[in-house]
């Protein structure tokens, strides 16, 4: 009896995680997944780490790619802020990559889905990658959303 009792909770505990794991990865960046204030905050880095690459406007510069716009969509879509945010941990900026915060990398991310008007929220972005892979990139922005 003992044995089946710690079965079956063991069976809801894993199938509630599995749930929540569930709805968590049905967030996207239209679901106000970081803060003003985040966004605010990363503008300035945005703009001394990354705009000479980028461009001011996150259009693209010679060497970088646009940071807005349909072909960033195209190109991250149906992948997560995770991948993302690893991409300008690990890689950014150009002429000294890793040299970043997570703080500041996950402040910039803000600042890039401010940018591509992607509303914010109540709870800031997470400097966590594994967090961060629960929220999904989604090109085009859901109706009602």
């Amino acid at each position: 009896m003992k044995l089946t009792l710690a079965i079956a909770v063991g069976v809801v505990m894993l199938t509630g995680g599995m749930f929540v794991a569930s709805a968590e990865q049905d967030k996207s960046q239209w679901d106000g997944v970081y803060t003003e204030a985040q966004a605010k905050r990363g503008e300035p880095l945005y703009q001394q780490y990354c705009s000479s690459w980028h461009g001011a406007d996150m259009a693209g510069g010679e060497m970088a790619p646009g940071l807005t716009g349909g072909e960033f969509a195209s190109n991250w879509n149906d992948l997560t802020l995770g991948q993302l945010f690893e991409r300008i941990r690990t890689s950014m900026p150009q002429n000294n990559p890793g040299s970043l915060s997570r703080q500041q990398d996950a402040d910039i991310l803000a600042f890039i889905l401010y940018k591509s008007s992607a509303k914010p929220g109540a709870s800031e972005l997470p400097t966590q990658t594994e967090m961060l892979n629960m929220i999904k990139y989604v090109g085009m922005k859901p109706e009602g959303k």
